[in-house]
């Protein structure tokens, strides 16, 4: 399993943002694999944090037309900066 992690520093966010990332994050569960998805916003930072079985999952959601498109108003709209990595998790531990 990997997680993709997602940190920005917002600039502003707006009604647009909020419906589109519902939007997407519905499609990356049900439509490319994403086992679970969890975002929160602070102030001016913002963290994701995406779970997916393997490498061609996340790939295939990085290419997605809808997910090119947020990309793009991230850049010019939503975000100042942001980063993106991507790590396997090798060991996970639960309690009830």
């Amino acid at each position: 399993m990997y997680v993709v992690i997602f940190r920005a520093r917002v600039r502003q966010l707006d009604p647009e943002y909020a419906s589109m990332a519902a939007q997407l994050r519905g499609r990356a569960l049900e439509q490319f694999g994403c086992l679970a998805f969890h975002a929160v916003t602070e102030g001016e930072a913002e963290i994701a944090l995406s779970y997916w079985p393997d490498l061609d999952s996340i790939r295939n959601w990085k290419a997605d037309a809808e997910h090119l498109v947020a990309q793009r108003l991230g850049r010019q709209r939503w975000y100042e900066a942001y980063e993106v990595q991507i790590a396997q998790v090798l060991r996970e531990y639960r309690q009830p």
